[in-house]
């Protein structure tokens, strides 16, 4: 199966993608801005602060999401001696941190007028916090280390210790006494979320994981040019 991985035959898809990329995400984003920010109602407690959750927790998702797919694709990296999903899994770093720090600040944003603080060292938000950590030891590895094999391993041992700490994110609420608030959506479960809510969340998501979506083909197109300039047609 990857021989469909060659970077010359990639190429000839991501480099076209972005400006389709683009248009949806534009598409989706400004439908989503419309559903939360005016359509959707003031929550009956928070107000319009609710609204904040429409950037928060799809970036808290999507930030957990890559990290965790980062992971998959490193251990299989490793396994099978792949470099193409190692520069995947590489491509898609910097859209998790980015992410990653959207829902801490907006996080801080909403707690300000939620708890009366701007941080606490909440269960969830610290370990949001370790998890931003491990972003960055993931990309700082890329940068300073130059041996292929050293950075290979390096970067797969991070996302390992780093994929212990998801599940601590998700279930942070249900095993300790937090000042976050549970989980509204449940996937085996009824939601406590309500439709008019539910809909511009699940529109906004949509729109960050196309903008994820296009930060990763530009940034593994950068990544498949210098490996064309290099000479480089199998990985």
């Amino acid at each position: 199966m990857f021989k469909f991985f060659n970077p010359s035959k990639i190429f000839l898809i991501t480099s076209k993608a972005p400006k389709y990329v683009m248009i949806l995400f534009v598409m989706v984003f400004s439908i989503g801005l419309l559903e939360a920010l005016i359509f959707s109602p003031e929550d009956y407690k928070q107000g319009d602060s609710v609204r904040i959750m429409y950037v928060h927790v799809p970036a808290a998702w999507i930030s957990l999401g890559i990290f965790s797919s980062i992971t998959f694709l490193s251990l299989c990296g490793y396994i099978f001696k792949n470099m193409n999903l190692f520069l995947i899994a590489k491509s898609l770093a910097p859209s998790g941190l980015l992410f990653n720090i959207v829902a801490l600040v907006t996080g801080s944003i909403w707690g300000k007028p939620t708890w009366g603080t701007w941080w606490a060292w909440d269960a969830r938000i610290t370990s949001m916090l370790i998890l931003g950590l491990f972003y960055l030891m993931f990309l700082i590895a890329w940068r300073i280390y130059e041996d292929k094999e050293k950075v290979l391993r390096i970067t797969t041992i991070i996302t390992i210790l780093g994929i212990i700490n998801v599940p601590i994110i998700k279930y942070s609420v249900d095993w300790w006494n937090t000042l976050h608030q549970p989980a509204s959506i449940n996937i085996l479960s009824k939601s406590s979320i309500h439709s008019s809510m539910l809909f511009p969340l699940l529109i906004m998501t949509a729109a960050f994981v196309l903008f994820s979506l296009l930060i990763f083909l530009m940034k593994y197109n950068t990544e498949l040019i210098k490996i064309k300039n290099k000479g480089l047609d199998r990985l």
